[in-house]
């Protein structure tokens, strides 16, 4: 394979001349050539801004090395994108290596991060990689490091393969996702371990590519993962469908939520299975979207009304629907059960949990007994702050919550109460306005003596065999 040295078209590899030009050079030669290895020789700092991956071209960082972010904001062209690495229409493209891409992203705030939520604004902050309509993508045995904003961002990809990555970003940073498959297909992401203030990996159909059409098949095998913000989560920018998506055997750590559908655009999602995982979720601050919840499987309409929300995510404030879920096999401990809430226009269809344990329990500082419905049509101007925001409600907590819904089953699901049982947590089951809810070995007590075990209210059981 043909390999062109960045230092042989002038980068220093100081950590002080900005090296972008020079990298340019080499991925141009050897896309002109028809194709190769640009190599970024290891035991150096390359600072650099953006550079523009072509086809054919495999950028390879090797171990010891790190590209640098810089931090100037006029090295990142104000385009869509706005990244470190980008590609645009390009195919057999790869990033390998085993060094460090470095997105240098406490240089793009005022401040530090010593608060427990740094609020900034994301369109000052670059994101690290970013691949626009592109075919046979790699990227694989790199550690991404502390990326401003989201960190390896696929828009309109297909034929992805996403392996053995280290991507640990500050957990007190917003808007810094690990990996978003973005109007994608056919894509595999295996043996990665994820820390992220927002969500480690996260599936998406945003507004401004809809001619890009679902995000379908769609693997996650094997990552460990732990986020201030949900581990794994399909949406909540859904203006198009999700269909066709495996996660497995998967280990989620001190997370504000695990296993997430967030539907609240008018996109569908169907055909998803979670299985093979334990699943560890705890409180933090009301800022971050999220009260613990181990499953949270939601079809709720964005809200409206705020004066900085996009009306172009869903004009018609249509819902889509979300059918077909499966979750088998989990482990769950946490400071919350699994919340389950479609709304009356889209009730939730055919959501199945089998081997399900779910042991709620109370360690943190941070108050409890809340639903979490952001962002959602109840949030008006005061959404910002969370001490006033109609999107979170207080309600106890149950081991399994579910409402408009149906056909729901729960087999050889358990709850299990921890030693710490503040008054709100109540019931093992609850549910409202249900249409064919099956119990099949439900197992699972009230928190307190004298509460019931069960709340069911417009509920159609299809039939009675719990353990309730």
């Amino acid at each position: 394979m043909p390999v062109y040295n960045v230092m042989d078209y002038g980068a220093a590899g100081d950590g002080v001349q900005n090296d972008a030009r020079a990298i340019q050079k080499a991925i141009d030669a050897c896309h002109k050539a028809g194709g190769g290895m640009v190599l970024v020789p290891g035991g150096k700092v390359f600072l650099s801004g953006t550079v523009t991956l072509k086809s054919h071209v495999n950028l390879h960082v090797e171990y010891g090395t790190k590209v640098l972010a810089s931090p100037d904001p006029a090295d990142y062209p104000n385009t869509d994108l706005r990244c470190m690495i980008e590609a645009r229409g390009a195919c057999n493209i790869a990033l390998t290596g085993g060094g460090t891409i470095d997105g240098n992203g406490r240089r793009f705030i005022e401040g530090d991060l010593t608060y427990i939520y740094q609020p900034m604004d994301p369109a000052l902050r670059a994101r690290l990689v970013g691949l626009l309509d592109c075919r046979g993508v790699t990227v694989r045995d790199l550690t991404l490091l502390d990326s401003a904003n989201w960190c390896l961002h696929l828009v309109g990809c297909e034929d992805v393969v996403i392996h053995g990555l280290r991507i640990l970003n500050d957990l007190k940073m917003p808007n810094c996702d690990g990996i978003d498959p973005d109007h994608c297909r056919n894509v595999r992401i295996s043996d990665c371990h994820i820390q992220a203030g927002d969500d480690c990996i996260v599936l998406k159909t945003t507004a401004g590519y809809r001619q890009f059409g679902p995000t379908e098949n769609i693997t996650v095998t094997g990552c460990t993962l732990i986020s201030t913000s949900a581990a794994i989560k399909i949406g909540s920018e859904s203006t198009q469908d999700f269909r066709n998506l495996v996660f497995q055997s998967c280990v989620i750590r001190n997370s504000s939520r695990g296993l997430a559908i967030q539907l609240r655009d008018q996109g569908n999602v169907e055909n998803v299975v979670f299985a093979n995982m334990t699943v560890e979720t705890r409180l933090f601050e009301d800022h971050w979207w999220g009260k613990a919840e181990p499953i949270y499987v939601t079809a709720i309409r964005r809200f409206r009304d705020e004066p900085d929300s996009y009306p172009e995510w869903n004009p018609t404030g249509a819902i889509g629907r979300v059918r077909h879920v499966r979750f088998s096999n989990l482990l769950c401990s946490g400071e919350n059960g699994a919340f389950l809430s479609g709304n009356p226009d889209s009730p939730l269809e055919d959501i199945v949990l089998d081997n399900v344990r779910l042991e709620v329990d109370k360690w943190t500082k941070w108050p409890g007994g809340r639903h979490d419905y952001r962002p959602c049509d109840k949030a008006g101007p005061a959404f910002r702050d969370p001490r006033k925001d109609p999107g979170l409600v207080d309600h106890p907590t149950a081991g399994v919550f579910i409402q408009h819904a149906r056909d729901v089953v729960l087999h050889g699901v358990t709850v299990a109460w921890g030693s710490e049982r503040p008054p709100y947590f109540r019931h093992a089951l609850e549910a409202n306005n249900v249409d064919g809810l099956r119990l099949e070995g439900f197992s699972g007590q009230p928190a307190h003596p004298g509460d019931d075990a069960r709340r069911l209210d417009q509920v159609h059981l299809s039939n009675e065999g719990s353990q309730l």
